[in-house]
C-alpha cells in the first residue's frame, strides 16, 4: 500500500526556453532532497511546471528522478492534463518509469462539474493502475473539491490521498474533521500552502506537500519531525524562523521565489517557463537580502 505521509518536497523542473529538461540541473536539485531523507519527492507539481511540459519531457523527468532515488525515496509525479485520454497516458508513463504515485489536478479550460471530475479521476485510476493523490489547487485549476467529492473519490480503487490547500490555523481542525468524516481509514490527508502547514501538521494532517522543501529540505524535515513527535514548541519556532520567506512567497509567488533562490545559491541556472518571467532585479535583490538576513543554516 502507498504511504504518503511526512514531508513531500516539490522542486522546480529546470528546462530551457523550448521546454527541454536539463536533467543534470534536475539531479542537482534532487540529490539534497534525497540526502535529507524527505519522505517523498513531488516531481512535476505546480512548482515543477507540469502544464508547460510535453509528454516526452515529463517522462524524462520521472525516469531521471526514479534512477536517482534508487528506491530510497518515493517519487510522486504530476500527471494532470486537459483531456482524460492524455492524462491516462501520462499516468501510464509515470507508472512504467517507476513512480510511486500520481498527483492529479483537474486541469480544465471549460469549468468542470463534480461529476465530470469524478469520472475523470475514476477513469485515470482504473486505466493507469497508478495510485493517485487528489491535487486540490483551486488557485491554478479554479476548481475546488468539496468534502463530499473527496469522500466519493476516496472510495475509488487506487485513489489513496488528497493534497489540500491548508487554511488558516483557526480553520484547520474543522477542515480535517470534515474530511475524516467522509474518507476511509488509511486515506492520507495532507496539505500545501507552506506558511500554514506547520499548524496543519500539529492539528493532525499527515503530509506537508512543500515548495520550500524542494530547495531547502533540511529545515522542513526538522519541522515535520518536531510536529510528528509532539514537539509543537520547536515546530512553531522553526516555522517562525521562516516567516521572511513566507512573506516573499506571498509577495512574489513561491514559484518565482524558488527559481530566484536556485539561481542565487548556484544550485542551477534556470528560468521559469515562458510566459512566466523571472523576478525583476529588485525582486531578486529582496530575496537575496531576505536570505542573507536569516539566521538559519540552509545547508
Amino acid at each position: 500500500m502507498v504511504n504518503l505521509k511526512g514531508l513531500s518536497a516539490f522542486p522546480i523542473t529546470p528546462s530551457d526556453r523550448d521546454g527541454r529538461i536539463d536533467v543534470g540541473a534536475l539531479r542537482a536539485l534532487l540529490e539534497p532532497l534525497i540526502a535529507a531523507k524527505v519522505d517523498s519527492v513531488g516531481l512535476l507539481g505546480s512548482t515543477g511546471s507540469y502544464p508547460y511540459l510535453g509528454r516526452d519531457e515529463r517522462r524524462r523527468a520521472v525516469q531521471a528522478a526514479v534512477r536517482l532515488a534508487e528506491g530510497r525515496t518515493p517519487i510522486l509525479a504530476g500527471i494532470g492534463a486537459l483531456r482524460t485520454d492524455e492524462t491516462v497516458r501520462l499516468a501510464q508513463d509515470a507508472r512504467d518509469a517507476g513512480a510511486t504515485a500520481g498527483l492529479l489536478a483537474p486541469v480544465s479550460y471549460t469549468p468542470l462539474t463534480d461529476d465530470e471530475v469524478f469520472e475523470h479521476f475514476q477513469t485515470v485510476a482504473r486505466e493507469s493502475r497508478l495510485p493517485i493523490c487528489i491535487y486540490d489547487n483551486p488557485g491554478t485549476t479554479h476548481f475546488r473539491f468539496t468534502p463530499a467529492l473527496i469522500g466519493r473519490l476516496s472510495r475509488v480503487d487506487g485513489i489513496v490521498a488528497v493534497k489540500s490547500p491548508a487554511p488558516e490555523s483557526a480553520a484547520i481542525a474543522g477542515h480535517l474533521a470534515e474530511l475524516r468524516a467522509v474518507v476511509p481509514s488509511g486515506f492520507s490527508l495532507g496539505y500545501a500552502a507552506d506558511w500554514n502547514c506547520t499548524e496543519a501538521l500539529l492539528a493532525g494532517g499527515e503530509t506537508w506537500y512543500s515548495v520550500l522543501a524542494g530547495i531547502f529540505p533540511t529545515i522542513c524535515v526538522d519541522i515535520v519531525r518536531a510536529a510528528t513527535s509532539g514537539n509543537a514548541t520547536e515546530a512553531r519556532r522553526l516555522n517562525e524562523c521562516l516567516q521572511p520567506i513566507w512573506d516573499q512567497f506571498k509577495t512574489f509567488s513561491s514559484l518565482r521565489v524558488v527559481y530566484a533562490i536556485a539561481n542565487l545559491r548556484g544550485i542551477c541556472g534556470a528560468e521559469p517557463p515562458r510566459p512566466i518571467l523571472p523576478l525583476p532585479a529588485d525582486g531578486q535583490k529582496k530575496v537575496a537580502e531576505t536570505l542573507a538576513g536569516m539566521q538559519i543554516d540552509f545547508g
